[in-house]
C-alpha cells in the first residue's frame, strides 16, 4: 500500500504541484530574466543562458537550462572524484556569476524545464550526460524519478560531499520519496540558500580541458 501511495504522489500530486508552482513562478522568472540577462550581457557580451545535456528519469538525456555564470568557452576542471571543480576563487566564474551562484539565482531557468516536464521542483540533482554508464547498481535508483531544482543532497549537503555519497543519497531519496520528505527538503533549501552554506568545494582541480560549446552558452557545473 505504501508503494502505491508513493507512486500516486510522485506521478499525480507531485506533477500537479510542479505545474501550479511553475505557472506561478513564470511572471517572476521573466522579470528576473530581463534584469539578470541584461547584467550578464553588459559584463562580457556573451549568451544569457547555457544549455547542458543532463541525465533525466529513465536515464534519458535532456537539455537543462541555467543562467550563464562562467566565461564563454570556459575550460572544464574536475576534482579527483570526477566531480566538477567548484571554488570561491574560480577564475572561470564571472563577477555576476559569483553572485547568482551564491544566491542560486542561476538555477531559476530550470522552471522552464519543470513546465516542459523533464524536471521537478524537488528531486535528485541531474548528472551530466557524460556520467551515463558510470553508475553502480546501488546508485541507479536515482534515475527512477525526475531530477529536481533542489533535492535531498542539495538541501542537506550541497557541494560538501563527493560524487559517490551524493549518488547514494539521491538513490535513497528516489526509493523513499514522500510528501512529508519533500516538504522538509523545500524549507531546508531556503535555510541553506539564505545562509550560503556549502556553496563551494574549494578542492584543487586535477584536470583542465576545453568544454564543448552548448547551443546557447558554454559552462561546466
Amino acid at each position: 500500500m505504501k508503494a502505491k501511495s508513493r507512486s500516486f504522489y510522485v506521478v499525480v500530486v507531485k506533477r500537479a504541484f510542479d505545474i501550479v508552482i511553475g505557472l506561478c513562478a513564470l511572471p517572476f522568472l521573466l522579470l528576473i530574466t530581463l534584469v539578470v540577462g541584461a547584467i550578464i550581457k553588459l559584463e562580457d557580451g556573451g549568451p544569457v543562458f547555457y544549455r547542458a545535456k543532463r541525465i533525466g528519469k529513465g536515464s534519458r538525456i535532456f537539455d537543462m537550462y541555467k543562467f550563464r555564470s562562467m566565461i564563454v568557452n570556459a575550460p572544464n576542471w574536475t576534482n579527483q572524484d570526477g566531480s566538477t571543480y567548484n571554488s570561491s576563487d574560480d577564475a572561470r566564474v564571472t563577477k555576476v556569476g559569483r553572485f547568482i551562484r551564491k544566491t542560486s539565482i542561476d538555477e531559476l531557468p530550470q522552471f522552464f524545464n519543470i513546465l516542459i516536464g523533464n524536471m521537478t521542483l524537488i528531486g535528485p540533482r541531474a548528472s551530466g550526460a557524460g556520467a551515463l554508464g558510470t553508475y553502480q547498481p546501488d546508485e541507479e535508483a536515482k534515475m527512477d524519478v525526475k531530477p529536481g531544482i533542489t533535492g535531498y543532497t542539495q538541501a542537506y549537503y550541497r557541494n560538501s560531499i563527493g560524487v559517490r555519497e551524493k549518488r547514494l543519497y539521491d538513490a535513497w531519496y528516489a526509493q523513499n520519496v514522500t510528501l512529508w520528505l519533500d516538504i522538509k527538503i523545500f524549507f531546508k533549501t531556503f535555510v541553506v540558500v539564505l545562509k550560503h552554506e556549502n556553496v563551494y568545494t574549494n578542492a584543487e582541480p586535477i584536470e583542465a580541458q576545453a568544454t564543448e560549446t552548448a547551443a546557447v552558452g558554454t559552462e561546466q557545473q
